[in-house]
């Protein structure tokens, strides 16, 4: 079911789901990310310090690293990341960041094909928005 996103091979499907045995155990795929150590993390000191934001890397490493190369094919060939990068680029964002923001993403696709149970399908969104 997991290859049918574009960017997660059948090595990248079986990975993770070594990695995440059972996805019910969290109740949305923002708790996923959290648990793969792939949301961002901001750094605030007063008013003086602001700096970028970086990825927390406080979770699961197995998971960010098989997600890595497979977030830089998904920036290409899947529609909904592609997009997203093109945004993120536009708004000055670094190459590392930008991938890292598609593991978060992709994996938030994962998330949603193992708990509908249904295959990938980019224009879901279109499709609720259209009623």
């Amino acid at each position: 079911m997991l290859v049918t996103i574009p960017g997660i091979g059948e090595d990248t499907a079986i990975k993770l789901m070594a990695e995440i045995p059972d996805v019910k155990r969290y109740s949305s795929a923002r708790q996923l990310a959290a648990h793969a150590g792939v949301t961002p993390r901001h750094h605030q000191s007063g008013e003086s310090v602001k700096r970028a934001s970086v990825m927390s890397k406080v979770g699961n490493a197995r998971i960010r690293k098989t997600l890595y190369f497979p977030a830089i094919t998904a920036k290409r060939f899947n529609p909904i990341i592609r997009e997203f990068c093109q945004k993120l680029e536009h708004r000055g964002k670094t190459k590392m960041a930008i991938i890292g923001a598609a593991m978060r993403k992709l994996l938030h696709q994962v998330f949603g094909v193992l708990k509908s149970g249904k295959a990938f399908d980019p224009h879901y969104g279109a499709r609720i928005e259209e009623l």
